[in-house]
């Protein structure tokens, strides 16, 4: 069977889920069963897609100017904080009941604070982001290199690895089945953070985008940037699930 046929087979019910969607959307608007100041035609819609265009990926690239360090700044965290704490047993008792108790503190009572605080609005978002989205990957590595098999130690000790060699050689990639996951799942916590910080300080954005044109009421180009915003974070979370298959293709 080609891929393209495994493709459709594979997406047919979610294809057939969003022309549902979309039918019932246009049927509704068309039909002024739905109150067309919040829920404007398809027609309108379109349009407002035409006129904003360049707009929207101005505003995109505003916003992944705050995405792209963000993921950086955690991942290194993230990855530094939890190796050190998985092969460390006493650092890991004396540092994670402390890590524990700022992880449950949602980053949305901490923007307040850290607004006040911050030197400009793109500080803030950062620390944000970074705050919203550090710890599942640090978990997962913690767990990940607590979990590790003895047996690849013994042997590395039996190769004489040590130091960076035996870090890059055998504990990251033991480890990063839980390491990509929770970076993976740490995603969708990324973006809804980003969309946040730009609808409530950020004169730029996706999520400023989305606001701006609330408050006007112009809900056509609410909508657009809602859609349009919906459509590039599926794509990029799926060219990440294409990178976790490559970087874990060894494994099951």
């Amino acid at each position: 069977m080609s891929n393209l046929k495994k493709s459709i087979i594979k997406y047919s019910i979610t294809v057939a889920i969003i022309i549902i969607l979309i039918a019932i959307y246009v049927y509704t608007t068309e039909n002024g069963i739905a109150n067309p100041y919040f829920f404007p035609k398809v027609s309108k819609i379109k349009k407002a897609f035409d006129d904003s265009r360049g707009l929207m990926l101005e505003n995109l690239t505003a916003s992944f100017k705050l995405v792209i360090p963000s993921i950086i700044i955690s991942l290194i965290v993230g990855i530094g904080l939890g190796t050190a704490m998985g092969l460390n047993e006493w650092v890991r008792d004396s540092l994670h009941p402390i890590i524990y108790a700022f992880s449950v503190i949602p980053s949305i009572l901490l923007s307040p604070f850290v607004l006040f605080l911050s030197p400009n609005i793109g500080v803030a978002s950062i620390i944000l982001i970074v705050y919203n989205t550090l710890w599942a990957t640090l978990f997962a590595t913690i767990t990940g290199i607590m979990t590790i098999d003895k047996r690849y130690l013994d042997k590395a000790k039996t190769l004489e690895l040590s130091g960076v060699k035996k870090f890059f050689m055998v504990i990251l990639p033991a480890a990063s089945p839980s390491i990509v996951a929770g970076f993976i799942n740490s995603l969708r916590s990324t973006f809804v953070m980003l969309v946040f910080a730009e609808m409530y300080g950020a004169q730029s954005g996706m999520g400023y985008f989305v606001r701006i044109n609330s408050e006007y009421g112009l809900y056509d180009k609410v909508w657009c940037g809602f859609i349009f915003l919906v459509v590039v974070l599926v794509i990029v979370m799926q060219l990440f699930e294409l990178l976790k298959k490559y970087i874990l293709r060894w494994t099951m």
